[in-house]
């Protein structure tokens, strides 16, 4: 079992008990010029499975000449994707990697213990109008990896597995899932995928994996006979047989989770950690700015600015 099971007691009703742990409503947040909902942690909900941070950025429209602009800053603890439905980003890291971040593919940077990056909307594409839409992931590191030393790693759209049929596609982002594997080497038992269904197609979770959870990004699906839409995450009770039912203008869903981590966290700021001694050992490197012998670098190819740590 999950060591933080939860169940909001207004919903779901019904049949749906049986079904859903939990219902996330993610918040809003204006980042000036587009809107950010974050659906982990929630208050019921730190983690589905590893995942501790899942924000949807857009959809948004930049006019020429404006885009995101997230300066430097620094990660301990976890490993992040950023997948993106439109638009680009640029990522630089302290490792010296320079790599856009397009439609489909994956990059996965793996902070351990402790790297720097920016994520930017710069060069050409500032020189026309662009739109963004995607989502921001976070997976917490097991104990014994929060210390490990930072990587990057590549996998453009084409080399991760796409499963297709009864009115389906499902590219696998991360993990195993469905007989299938994404390349790319993940912690701990995880699964991570984008199905995109067609009117009435259903899609079952995952039954390999304790902790699962499914995030509606567009229209809307019907689980145990009741209706959510866009915009909401459902977690799932484990060992569940459950399905998703597309509704008449179908859905895409972002299917998550694996198995429940070895823990809480800690989260402050960008910094995921199993114990506060942690966090605060990562603080005072941050916060003491020694660039060149420090724990933290900057990236060597975006070094001119950084992000203060909050007070």
């Amino acid at each position: 079992m999950s060591w933080n099971p939860a169940l909001d007691p207004e919903i779901p009703i019904g049949d749906a008990v049986d079904a859903i742990e939990t219902v996330i409503v993610p918040r809003a947040r204006d980042l000036g010029g587009f809107e950010v909902r974050r659906a982990l942690p929630a208050p019921k909900r730190q983690m589905v499975g590893p995942f501790i941070f899942f924000d949807q950025m857009g959809p948004a429209e930049f006019l020429t000449g404006q885009g995101i602009d997230v300066r430097p800053h620094p990660h301990i603890g976890l490993a992040t994707v950023t997948y993106l439905y439109k638009g680009k980003i640029h990522h630089r890291d302290s490792l010296g990697t320079d790599q856009w971040i397009e439609p489909g593919a994956v990059n996965w940077m793996v902070a351990g213990h402790g790297i720097t990056h920016s994520e930017r909307a710069d060069g050409d594409m500032r020189s026309a109008p662009h739109s963004l839409l995607g989502l921001q992931t976070w997976v917490a590191l097991p104990e014994k990896d929060e210390e490990a030393g930072a990587s990057f790693e590549h996998a453009p759209k084409d080399a991760l597995p796409l499963l297709e049929g009864e009115g389906k596609q499902v590219r696998l982002i991360l993990g195993d899932s469905y007989g299938a594997r994404a390349p790319v080497k993940t912690f701990s038992e995880t699964f991570y995928a984008d199905a995109l269904l067609e009117a009435g197609a259903s899609i079952p979770m995952p039954d390999n994996h304790e902790d699962r959870g499914l995030y509606i990004l567009t229209g809307a699906v019907t689980v145990s006979g009741q209706t959510f839409e866009a915009g909401q995450m459902l977690v799932f009770r484990p060992g569940d047989r459950i399905s998703a039912k597309a509704g008449d203008a179908g859905a895409r869903v972002m299917l998550l989770g694996g198995a429940t981590m070895d823990g809480p966290r800690h989260i402050w700021w960008n910094f995921v950690a199993s114990s506060k001694d942690k966090i605060d050992a990562a603080k005072e490197a941050w916060r003491a700015g020694d660039w060149a012998h420090g724990r933290f670098k900057l990236p060597p190819n975006d070094d001119s600015e950084f992000i203060p740590a909050p007070n």
